[in-house]
């Protein structure tokens, strides 16, 4: 199987390079285009809507071109919404070379130009691709590979040791998939719990963990003896917190409760998954207990490089989807989180080459001491290191092939051509490269689905789901299917099951709440996870929206976010009244809801004109592969005999291990600042 994943991932790695250095310039005869003057428009679909350009011709020659509507995301199109207009002036073709890590929307941009050559009767035969140049050679102590929040956060922290750093992204932009991702961030956080009131069904939850034993079966503690001590530890966590609290009632002034080790248990039962060939698997206990025990270190320092973070006295915790537990802090997110670590990298003094893929690492006496790499033209660069290479790359969910080759999880439910939430990227090159000098891997067959994803796009943005607990998720009958507070992995297989894999989130809770919980409707002025508003997420076509009920059913009359369903107002009204009667009961008969939080205010909601209801009709797509290179708590990556590989260190979803068959929602962003600073530290330390 590894020389099946090397053989697939080099292949890759070649068409990339040839990608930048297989074409010339080509130079067609020029067309008689001279009697041809004005200002002439096009316009083409993009990745987030349509992106029209407009080309100014002065006698057949294009001296201007200029996007005058595009509506794609902000930080990850930038370099193709300046490049590919300057290049078509320049080169006078609208044949260019797509911008990696924005090809959508390049060649939306130099379709939508073609478009406007075409109305002004232009006739384009030339074409453009960068050529590469003198190969380079670079010398630093610690080069990272990956300029996501894993790659940032060890650039930084290397570089806080004294290090001199390069850190080299195969994108136009810096992010990957951290800039996709929603910034929900887990960390046991014993100030802002004491602001919390436990819930009664959250109480439930603890007293069916403390009625747990190591004998019992589901759990395969006879499998994972070592994480019988967990348990035992957070029993004894858990009797500690109600004798503290004697006196006190759930629901009303018990405070919220969290511990390291509640979160590992969560990490271990979440993570806890059986293959298809029978065998099971779980997280590796030290690298959970790295994680848990350091993720609320880890987000006070990236506070202290500037990133927007809440305070924890009487800071307000949530669930994200799939996290389990209110432990999820607010966190910034997307083009914020990413400029905030970029400056406080460049502070520094840390070198960031954006659009440079490392494609083979450099092994000197059994050392990794540096990499071969190469520039989006072709270029060819040598980077030697006296420290020693972070692998910070990602996973491989933007490569579906990849996925269902070595899935042993999901079977029929992927294909070739599963949609994901990636960043187009993260294709598995730093995975291939440690395979390659002889790096052992761990979970390489377990990939998970995020199953609140655009049905059209696969991202995650375009609709509102917020707090797991809040959610109420329904199939196209209008009827409840899973548990909103389960793990993704568990909604996400609920989901596909369904005709076409459509199920619709109704959510009135975004804007307007109350202290006692009641969700009072959704304002259309306020955005979604992309900043997007539900107004202009209504006009994209992406979500239903209603000031009533009555005006929600109407609404699904038309398509959204690629559904034809239709529901009734008695329908909806069902389904939320049914909801609500749990909520307020702090029960729920049908799934077992843990964390049963706002009751949608019907009545409220439909007294005034000024907030609604939104259905987003959602879909699964592949969001974060858990398996990856074999690390140590160091941060170390290991050979197939556990060795430490000398000079080679990785963090993020390159690695393995830590979330073994499903990752917890709000785990990742955890992960990667909690072993991208591990990281960091060791190799700008290391002698």
């Amino acid at each position: 199987m590894k020389k099946s994943i090397i053989s697939t991932g080099l292949a890759l790695a070649m068409l990339l390079g040839m990608a930048g250095c297989t074409s010339k310039p080509q130079n067609s005869p020029e067309a008689d285009n001279s009697g041809i003057s004005g200002t002439f428009t096009g316009t083409s679909a993009g990745m987030q809507g349509p992106v029209t350009v407009e080309l100014t011709v002065a006698e057949g020659k294009i001296t201007a071109a200029t996007i005058t509507e595009c509506h794609e995301t902000a930080g990850l199109a930038d370099v193709a919404v300046e490049r590919i207009p300057e290049q078509i002036v320049e080169h006078q073709t609208t044949v260019l070379d797509s911008v990696t890590g924005a090809t959508l929307c390049s060649n939306a941009i130099m379709r939508a130009a073609a478009e406007a050559a075409k109305s002004a009767g232009l006739t384009l035969t030339g074409e453009y691709h960068a050529q590469p140049g003198e190969a380079e050679t670079w010398d630093t102590d610690v080069l990272v590979m990956g300029g996501g929040g894993a790659g940032l956060s060890a650039a930084i922290s290397a570089a806080q040791e004294g290090a001199k750093v390069i850190l080299i992204e195969k994108s136009s932009f810096l992010g990957g998939n951290t800039m996709m991702a929603g910034g929900a961030f887990n960390a046991v956080d014993p100030e802002a719990q004491a602001g919390q009131i436990l819930s009664s069904a959250q109480k439930n939850t603890l007293d069916g963990y403390l009625a747990l034993t190591a004998e019992d079966e589901a759990l395969h503690l006879d499998q994972f003896p070592q994480w019988k001590e967990v348990l035992t530890q957070l029993q004894s966590d858990i009797n500690a917190f109600y004798a503290a609290n004697t006196g006190k009632t759930a629901g009303v002034d018990m405070p919220g409760f969290d511990s390291i080790a509640l979160h590992m248990w969560h990490i271990y039962t979440g993570g806890l998954r059986q293959m298809s060939d029978g065998r099971w698997i779980c997280s590796d206990i030290e690298l959970a207990r790295t994680l848990a025990e350091n993720a609320l270190d880890s987000y006070d320092w990236t506070g202290s490089l500037g990133v927007a973070t809440s305070s924890h006295a009487g800071g307000k915790l949530s669930t994200v989807l799939g996290a389990m537990w209110p432990r999820t802090h607010s966190y910034t997110n997307g083009v914020p989180l990413i400029n905030a670590l970029r400056e406080a990298a460049e502070k520094l003094d840390v070198k960031i080459y954006t659009e440079t893929a490392g494609t083979e690492l450099i092994v000197t006496d059994g050392k990794v001491t540096g990499i071969k790499a190469e520039k989006a033209d072709g270029t060819p660069i040598t980077i030697n290191t006296a420290k020693g290479v972070i692998l910070a790359s990602g996973g491989y969910c933007a490569n579906p092939a990849m996925v269902k080759e070595y899935d042993e999880y999901w079977g029929d439910d992927l294909s070739d051509h599963t949609l994901s939430t990636n960043a187009g990227t993260d294709t598995g090159d730093g995975i291939v490269m440690a395979m390659a000098i002889g790096a052992d891997t761990v979970d390489l067959g377990v990939a998970q689905m995020m199953p609140s994803s655009s049905p059209i796009k696969g991202t995650m943005t375009d609709g509102i789901w917020a707090d797991a607990s809040e959610q109420l998720w329904i199939d196209g009958n209008a009827k409840r299917f899973v548990n909103e507070y389960a793990e993704r992995d568990v909604l996400a297989k609920a989901s596909l099951a369904l005709d076409d894999g459509l199920f619709y989130i109704i959510y009135a809770g975004s804007g307007l709440r109350s202290g006692d919980g009641v969700c009072k409707g959704v304002d259309p002025t306020s955005p979604g996870m992309g900043g997007t508003t539900v107004q202009q997420m209504v006009d994209n076509g992406h979500v239903w929206y209603g000031s009533t009920l009555a005006e929600l059913a109407e609404a699904t009359k038309t398509s959204a976010g690629g559904s034809h369903v239709t529901f009734t107002e008695e329908q909806l009204r069902s389904a939320i009244e049914l909801y609500n009667s749990y909520v307020e009961n702090q029960n729920d008969p049908d799934f077992g809801k843990e964390v049963l939080n706002g009751i949608i205010d019907l009545e409220a909601i439909e007294a005034d004109p000024n907030v609604g209801i939104v259905i987003t009709p959602r879909k699964s797509s592949l969001h974060h592969t858990m398996g990856g290179v074999k690390i140590n708590t160091s941060a170390q990556v290991l050979n197939e005999d556990g060795q430490v590989i000398p000079g080679l260190w990785a963090a993020g979803e390159v690695t393995g291990g830590i979330h073994a068959g499903n990752r917890l929602g709000g785990n990742a962003i955890a992960d990667i600042f909690t072993f991208g600073r591990i990281a960091g530290k060791n190799a700008g330390s290391a002698q």
